[in-house]
């Protein structure tokens, strides 16, 4: 999921058009309250932030997101008209990993989004996953909820694992049943459908992000 923080409403849906048709789901947002408002629900993989916004200038949520544990780590690629070597300085210094500046070209954006998310990804070395207040390390096998921890069975864990891990894909039962019991799919939706049960339960409140698709199976995520 990539997020968009940009008032011009031109641009804006210049980037989403580039990136949804890149394969990337994305969300856009005119104003930091509902950018941060949309962060407390879920976190981004990247975020596209302009910098001269209407209730907010961006460096100031370059900081703030980088003074908060939660966020600090965002990978995130400012986008702005300022373009002399000192805002581009100020911009870096203030914790961006990239920057573009206006106008740009839509390969370079694209190839640059996917550049920074491979960089990302490889040092996180896809050991941790995470959505809404649920977070999961793999390597460590361990879940906390609102930074609590939740005991999960094997397959619990592998379960919610397979849903982090396909964040907004519709999972089938016969998908899920092949990739997390490592079985063709013979009629035991009851298999998954009692762990996704129990699953829930244990979640507390944040089980109700794990939604069911009615006649499909079951997805995490828009």
């Amino acid at each position: 999921m990539i997020y968009i923080v940009e008032d011009d409403k031109n641009i804006r849906e210049l980037e989403c058009y580039a990136l949804e048709s890149s394969g990337y789901s994305v969300k856009s947002f005119e104003t930091s309250s509902d950018f941060y408002a949309a962060c407390i629900e879920q976190l981004p993989d990247l975020v596209l932030l302009d910098i001269m916004l209407p209730d907010e200038d961006g460096l100031d949520i370059l900081r703030n997101l980088r003074n908060q544990e939660k966020t600090k780590d965002l990978p995130i690629i400012m986008i702005t008209a300022k373009s002399t070597e000192l805002d581009k300085v100020k911009g870096l210094d203030s914790g961006a990993d990239d920057y573009i500046t206006k106008p740009f070209g839509i390969m370079e954006l694209i190839s640059r989004v996917k550049a920074l998310l491979r960089r990302t990804n490889q040092a996180n070395n896809s050991n941790i996953f995470s959505f809404g207040n649920i977070t999961l390390d793999a390597e460590r096998h361990r879940v906390t909820v609102e930074g609590e921890r939740c005991e999960l069975t094997f397959k619990e864990f592998e379960l919610l694992k397979y849903l982090l891990q396909n964040q907004g894909i519709v999972l089938s039962r016969e998908r899920i049943m092949e990739q997390v019991w490592g079985f063709d799919f013979q009629g035991e939706s009851r298999t998954v459908d009692m762990h996704i049960k129990t699953l829930r339960q244990k979640l507390g409140l944040s089980g109700k992000l794990i939604k069911t698709v009615r006649n499909v199976g079951y997805k995490i995520g828009d």
